[in-house]
């Protein structure tokens, strides 16, 4: 299967998203990673820029089971529910796509999830 997901953070920025790049290296080798981009937040009051990248590797994993990876990096970046609140965002890595079945409608249409996927398709 072809997972896609995104990457993004905006609380130490260059080192949850290297922390992440490490670890999702380490358990989905083979995995290539968009140029990281910076952005403006989305929905939310705090106005901390994002670093976001865009991921694709392939799996004979479940779903589930690499959701469950996604969130064990999360909470090893130190990413907590209180912090959630305060809209701190250590590390948020999403599903977008396993195969054809897309989990993140509305993320597709993001400015840097495109421009990553056209830089992943090369």
């Amino acid at each position: 299967m072809v997972y896609t997901i995104s990457i993004g953070s905006n609380e130490q920025r260059k080192a949850n998203l290297a922390l992440a790049r490490k670890r999702l290296s380490d358990f989905f080798p083979g995995i290539r990673f968009s140029t990281e981009e910076e952005t403006k937040p989305l929905y939310l009051h705090r106005s901390d820029l994002f670093s976001n990248q865009v991921a694709r590797f392939m799996s004979d994993r479940q779903a589930g089971e690499v959701i469950a990876r996604l969130k064990t990096i999360e909470q090893e970046a130190g990413r907590t529910s209180e912090e959630k609140e305060q809209e701190i965002v250590r590390l948020d890595i999403d599903l977008l796509a396993c195969d054809s079945m897309i989990y993140k409608p509305e993320d597709w249409k993001r400015d840097y999830i495109v421009r990553g996927l056209q830089e992943l398709e090369l």
